[in-house]
Order: structure tokens, then sequence, then C-alpha cells
């Protein structure tokens, strides 16, 4: 399912990231940065509560807007019923959608800012997208302090909020349109694997936006998926040929750009919400103003992966939104 908007555009955004974030490369584009994982909290959870509320202050400076001239809040994280969205919601007082699709959550939050708009159902929305590698390491697999041995081929969750503000108010980038996923299980029970559980459901939702909008590969720019990792990539490009004869082009991963992965340790690139927004806002956003992209497929990737279910050995769902974002001349 795709919907076409005419009315959608992004004003702003802000980016808020840890310490291994600001050793990546593109740490002067950031607009805050924390040395540690603690954000001068006593929990990684507080932690990435502090990040949202960061992100948000900063993007409502940036905007020069004020908390009750926001319609709607639109976000989610990692955490179970999605906790660090729900307890920084408390101090911001805007309205809140709370949403999970894993690490999908930042293209479904503005798939759905932007029907909203384009229905004049409101004209000012956020949308924020977090996560913090310490907190989903302890939930999702097993607590730092552990010291367990990671496989070579897990992704390293990334730490920080990227927010965006939408309204109906004319800007140099606009929201075109966007293309709802859905769910894919091909079966992968390794909760480090992440890349292979995402890849077919990216590959699905990247062929059913150009199905449903009557586009080949080369109508973008840049196809920018959000956190396959070295491995997830490749298993994309080889999929994706073979299920639906597409050769990706013009193709990259925000997972493996968003650290030095030659330098840092982690291990096949980055994960989590943040993972795509944090690179789109920064680095993308960048070239866009600039005029070295013009049209961008975001395509975030999220596996549904829960810990219960995981130990009753079930396989690991997977799910991919797609947003496509174009340069208003």
């Amino acid at each position: 399912m795709t919907f076409k908007y005419n009315n959608v555009y992004i004003n702003n955004t802000s980016t808020v990231v840890g310490p291994y974030e600001a050793k990546g490369p593109f740490s002067k584009l950031f607009d805050k940065i924390y040395d540690d994982l603690y954000f001068g909290e006593k929990s990684w959870e507080q932690a990435e509560i502090r990040s949202i509320k960061d992100s948000i202050e900063i993007l409502l400076n940036k905007s020069n807007k004020i908390n009750k001239e926001i319609d709607v809040h639109i976000g989610g994280d990692l955490l179970n019923q999605i906790v660090a969205t729900n307890y920084s919601s408390i101090d911001i007082g805007i309205p809140l959608i709370g949403i999970y699709s894993a690490c999908a959550t930042s293209t479904l939050g503005l798939m759905l800012a932007s029907n909203m708009i384009e229905a004049n159902q409101i004209k000012n929305v956020i949308v924020t997208s977090s996560s913090h590698n310490n907190s989903a390491e302890k939930q999702f697999r097993n607590p730092v302090e552990y010291g367990g041995p990671k496989k070579k081929y897990t992704t390293f969750t990334t730490t920080g909020c990227a927010s965006c503000f939408l309204s109906n108010e004319k800007s140099n980038i606009k929201v075109e349109s966007a293309t709802l996923g859905t769910v894919v299980d091909m079966g992968i029970t390794d909760v480090s694997n992440m890349g292979a559980v995402m890849a077919p459901a990216a590959a699905k939702v990247i062929a059913d936006h150009l199905k449903d909008t009557k586009r080949t590969i080369d109508y973008y720019d840049l196809i920018l998926t959000g956190d396959l990792g070295i491995v997830g990539k490749m298993i994309l490009k080889e999929y994706i040929k073979k299920e639906y004869n597409i050769n990706l082009k013009n193709y990259d991963d925000s997972a493996c750009m968003i650290f030095d992965i030659d330098k840092q340790p982690v291990y096949m690139g980055g994960s989590g919400p943040a993972c795509l927004p944090l690179v789109t806002y920064t680095y993308i956003f960048d070239k866009m103003k600039k005029g070295k992209l013009n049209k961008v497929l975001l395509v975030a990737t999220g596996a549904l992966m829960n810990p219960s279910m995981c130990n009753q050995h079930l396989s690991i769902p997977s799910i991919s939104h797609a947003v496509s974002l174009e340069v208003v001349k």
C-alpha cells in the first residue's frame, strides 16, 4: 500500500548521540553529543529518555516553536512498552502517538505524520526515533556486564535520538510518497543475525514501492536501507535480484555508514531505530540541500523479535517501510 503526498514538508531536524557515534564520520553534523552512555542519568534507560527530551528541545528551538504549537508527537523506541518515549512525554506536554515497528519505527512515524498532514487533520507534528546500545542489549540479548562474546555478523545498536518536524509549510525537502511494509518471516531464529532477518522485508517493500509508483530503480539518486549491516546489505542485493529481478543501483545502508567500522568495535555496523534517521537527518539531508541528491528512498528495516518468543525457539519476523523524499526546486 503506497500513499502519495502533495502538501507534506520536512522543516527541521535534530540529532543527539552518544560516544560511539561521536567517533564516527558524521560527528561534526550532530546537534548534541554525550561523551558517555549515561548522559548524566542514573541508568541507560533514563539516558535514552534524556536523549529524546534533548532532541525535541533542540528541534523546537530550531523551528522557533513551543510545545503548545505542536499538534502531535509520534515516536517510538526499542524498549518494552516503548517506555523511553512514554516517559519523555511526561514533561514534553505534546499529545503522543506511541508506535513500535522495531528499527523500522522512523519511516513508520514519517508515514503516519504525512498521512495526517495530507488529510488536513494536523498541521505541525514531531516524529522521534530513539535507541540505546546498552539498554537494547540488556533487553534483547545479554546485559553488557556479562562480557559475552558476540558473533562476527552481529550489529551494534546506535545510541541517540533523531527528531523531525513536519508540517504543511513549504520547505526545501518534501515527503513525496510512502509505502507500508508487510511482515516477512524467513524462519531465522538467530537473534544476532538481524541483517539476514530484515533483508527480505526490505526487498519486498522496495519492490512494492516501485510497482505501486510505476517507477524503475533509476528514479532514485539513492536508496538507503536502515540497519542491515555489511552482511544484510549483501543479502539484500542478492535476494532482491533473485526474487524480484531488481538490480539495486545507487544503494547504501546507514548501518554501514554511521560508524567507522574499520576502527571501532562495532562488528558489522549499526542498528536500532535511531540508525537510519541519524544518518539521514545529517549526512543525507546535507547532500540534498547542496543539490548532490534530489530523490531519496528511505527504507527502514525492523526485526520484530521478542525475548519470550525467541526463548520458545520461534523464528523472527521482520518488517520494512519506505518513504520517498524529494528536493523542492
